[in-house]
């Protein structure tokens, strides 16, 4: 089965961005055909800072190959280079109705957060369709605020497939109902649009406490029992806990023995050990960038030779000379 995911380097990955979806990509790669990008076109619509862009692109395909993405079973290379999504694209805004894009959740979310609308930001779904349709993507990982956009990804392939054939395969959603919502240090949804994240790589194990004091609790005083329900610091610690660990924690936070000092300290603890591999393979891609960029090069290779077929297919259906 063929999977297709990308991500945007926009910043530093966070806790989020692994159990939302790092962490499902490194299981899929091991049973399917996975393919994954660094989505710097769709970076664009969001104003992503341009002195940064090239440097952040790079820094993504770091972390991916840090965390597990293994470039012998994955394809991964930067969205831009395979210029044939852009073409795509152009193709299937003739498949779009206006009323679709102007149905997008995301789209209002964002403008009502302040973000300048612009074309990029509107037709962000059309392009997200070229990058899913090129490829013939048969699964699709997406959160469930990405769910209307695979939608809307069928709708297109539907109205091109009617008028011209099968040439599409329609694509459907991965959703992990097992992951919740994970919590910033404000206890919104974590995100780097609201600047309430957890990295998952820092300069120095100081950095990263201090981070983790930041998280926002209760004012309980030391040696009365803490709440772990709708506690954030008590949600992050299960993502790394086993069912076993998890029990004992719900024990010590009734016990009143301890603070919530303790337990921010124990949540770096676990966060370091957690990704204690994946520092040391990212420190060793920092000191090999011409390998990372090898690897980026072999895997547009190999997308690029799938994306070119399927736009022969389709320049043929409609008559583009």
């Amino acid at each position: 089965m063929r999977v297709l995911t990308g991500i945007q380097p926009s910043g530093k990955l966070h806790i989020g961005n692994y159990f939302g979806a790092i962490k499902q990509m490194i299981d899929l790669q091991e049973q399917n055909e996975l393919f994954a990008f660094v989505a710097n076109y769709h970076a664009l619509s969001g104003g992503a800072d341009l002195k940064e862009l090239e440097q952040n692109t790079i820094d993504v395909a770091i972390d991916y190959l840090s965390l597990g993405i293994d470039p012998e079973k994955t394809v991964l290379w930067v969205q831009s280079q395979v210029k044939e999504v852009l073409e795509l694209y152009w193709v299937l805004s003739k498949y779009t109705p206006v009323g679709l894009l102007e149905r997008a959740h995301s789209y209002k979310d964002k403008i009502a957060k302040g973000i300048a609308p612009n074309h990029a930001l509107f037709s962000y779904p059309v392009l997200m369709a070229a990058d899913i349709l090129l490829f013939d993507a048969q699964k699709v990982p997406v959160g469930k605020d990405q769910k209307q956009h695979l939608e809307m990804t069928r709708d297109i392939a539907i109205k091109f497939n009617n008028e011209h054939g099968e040439i599409f395969t329609l694509p459907e959603a991965i959703i992990d109902e097992n992951v919740a919502t994970i919590p910033g240090i404000d206890g919104a949804k974590m995100s780097k649009s609201y600047k309430n994240t957890i990295e998952i790589f820092y300069d120095s194990e100081k950095a990263l406490q201090k981070r983790c004091n930041k998280i926002i609790t209760d004012s309980t005083p030391m040696g009365e029992p803490l709440e772990y329900e709708r506690n954030n610091v008590f949600a992050l610690l299960k993502l790394f806990s086993t069912q076993e660990e998890i029990e004992e924690l719900k024990k010590d936070y009734k016990s009143g023995n301890y603070g919530h000092g303790h337990f921010k300290k124990l949540l770096k603890e676990k966060i370091l050990n957690h990704f204690a591999p994946a520092y040391e393979k990212r420190a060793y891609y920092q000191e090999h960038l011409d390998e990372v960029k090898d690897i980026l090069n072999e895997g547009a290779k190999k997308a690029r030779k799938i994306a070119q077929e399927k736009m022969e297919k389709v320049r043929e259906v409609m008559g583009i000379y």
